[in-house]
């Protein structure tokens, strides 16, 4: 018998009508809430040729499907009773018990995020066209040609002021610049010009400004920096032969060739001649640096003929309304004005410095210490002496020398002592008048046990002291004569 499995609904379209047709279907629910499948069961006697078909089919109405549902809900609901049941809410009902949270432990905190470089790094300033220009050059360097990267390199131009030292004195600098002329540009000899001045060759510096000015294929010449150049080492030597024509050669000479020739005649010790530069360059309406002044004041203040002119030029300098000087420079105005006495001069061009925005340096505080002593203004000079270790600068051995003898012009002797130990400490060794200065503020409040041991110390050294001074203490009984 052949059986197959047919879905209601297919069964109700095979059919004429669910009436039409006994449905037997007892017991065949899987389960209460759907009715089982229908089942037809068809049978064919071949040699009969009729058949036979069993259908049999569960009674589908909505009234059985109620029953049906009801039915199952009840035996689903069998399985639990309601105690159980309201256990089981009041398990859901009841809210979940939280775990306490603990503490962080010191040991084991979250290291905090790394900042963020965008963050906290602060707006960088547009760098100075200096540091600009070096950078492009550093870039520059290793695309530029050979001749770029030689004209400007101090060794190569030194080297050539060397080469032309050992030529012999028949030949030439042609002989060796003619093998270099390639690689030179304006500007180059200039080194090479101030190089053989320092070796004591100024004909060949003259031979070596005439070459440039032969030069056509590369033009060297004119060039003011060569020419400044070879005027002072000319100047320097006494060779420049224009002390007759001054009053032609200012007002149409560059300023560079006018300072040149003012150092030129500074370092040769004519200090009339460049005294004379000076005053035509100022009735010519041309102002030079005031280095150049620097270096006449302190030429000049070598000997006592030479102060009037150094004081002279103090008060130009002073006059002056576009007054720039540097530190150094401000510094040995302050030693002239020092020889000179001009103690009030040196307090004003100290605050001058100060409220031109300037940084005061070791030796100008130094000076201006120097300079209250010798005016007596020793509490004055001791507040800048704290003024000075307040800021922070490591004395050297000239600031201890005048600190030591400013405490002792205070009668404060056991404070010199202490600076002389702070210099040892600092790797110093004490000078022969710092220890007799100390010695001497001792000898005066009468301490000459303090005398004594200070002598030893200073002779187990090595330093020779003051004779005058042993002297009058062997009289007094403070040393014992030898």
């Amino acid at each position: 018998m052949l059986k197959v499995k047919v879905t209601p609904v297919l069964v109700s379209g095979l059919l004429p009508a669910p009436t039409l047709v006994k449905l037997r279907a007892p017991g065949l629910h899987s389960h209460g809430h759907f009715p089982s499948t229908s089942r037809i069961s068809c049978s064919s006697d071949l040699s009969q040729r009729g058949f036979a078909k069993e259908l049999e089919v569960p009674e589908y109405s909505d009234e059985t499907y109620r029953e049906n549902a009801a039915v199952g809900d009840e035996e689903e609901c069998s399985g639990w009773s309601k105690d159980e049941i309201d256990a089981i809410s009041a398990i859901f009902d009841r809210p979940m018990r939280q775990k306490p949270l603990k503490p962080p432990s010191p040991t084991r905190q979250r290291a905090l995020p790394l900042p963020l470089p965008h963050k906290t790094r602060l707006p960088v300033a547009p760098a100075p066209k200096q540091l600009v220009r070096l950078a492009s050059r550093v870039a520059l360097s290793s695309r530029a040609s050979f001749s770029d990267q030689v004209r400007k390199n101090p060794e190569f131009l030194l080297g050539i002021a060397r080469e032309i030292a050992a030529l012999p004195s028949e030949h030439d600098v042609s002989t060796v610049l003619d093998r270099w002329v390639r690689f030179l540009r304006k500007g180059s000899l200039s080194l090479t010009i101030r190089e053989l001045g320092h070796m004591g060759l100024p004909e060949r510096a003259l031979q070596t400004l005439c070459w440039a000015q032969r030069q056509k294929a590369v033009p060297l010449f004119p060039d003011d920096r060569v020419l400044a150049s070879t005027i002072e080492v000319l100047a320097r030597f006494g060779q420049l032969k224009v002390e007759s024509a001054l009053e032609q050669c200012v007002p149409t000479s560059s300023r560079a060739v006018l300072e040149a020739m003012a150092s030129g005649f500074i370092r040769a010790g004519k200090v009339e001649l460049a005294r004379k530069l000076l005053d035509l360059s100022s009735i010519n309406n041309r102002t030079l640096q005031p280095s150049i002044y620097v270096k006449l004041m302190l030429e000049a203040i070598r000997t006592p003929e030479g102060y009037g002119l150094a004081s002279a030029l103090v008060d130009e300098l002073g006059e002056r309304s576009d007054l720039e000087l540097r530190p150094q420079d401000c510094t040995a105005v302050m030693k002239v004005c020092i020889k000179l006495r001009r103690y009030a001069a040196v307090e004003s061009l100290f605050s001058w410095f100060k409220e031109s925005g300037g940084s005061p340096t070791l030796v100008m505080y130094t000076t201006v210490i120097h300079s209250r002593c010798r005016d007596g203004m020793h509490r004055e000079a001791l507040s800048l002496v704290w003024e000075m270790e307040q800021a922070g600068y490591l004395l050297d051995l000239p600031a201890y020398r005048v600190i030591v003898k400013l405490c002792v012009a205070l009668r404060d002797q056991e404070r010199a002592l202490r600076y002389l130990l702070r210099m040892k400490e600092a790797g110093f060794v004490p000078t022969g008048d710092m220890y007799t200065v100390v010695i001497e503020g001792y000898a005066a409040q009468g301490r000459l046990a303090k005398c004594r041991q200070l002598i030893r110390e200073a002779e187990s050294v090595g330093l020779n002291l003051d004779r005058r001074l042993l002297s009058h203490l062997s009289e007094t009984g403070g040393v014992h004569s030898r």
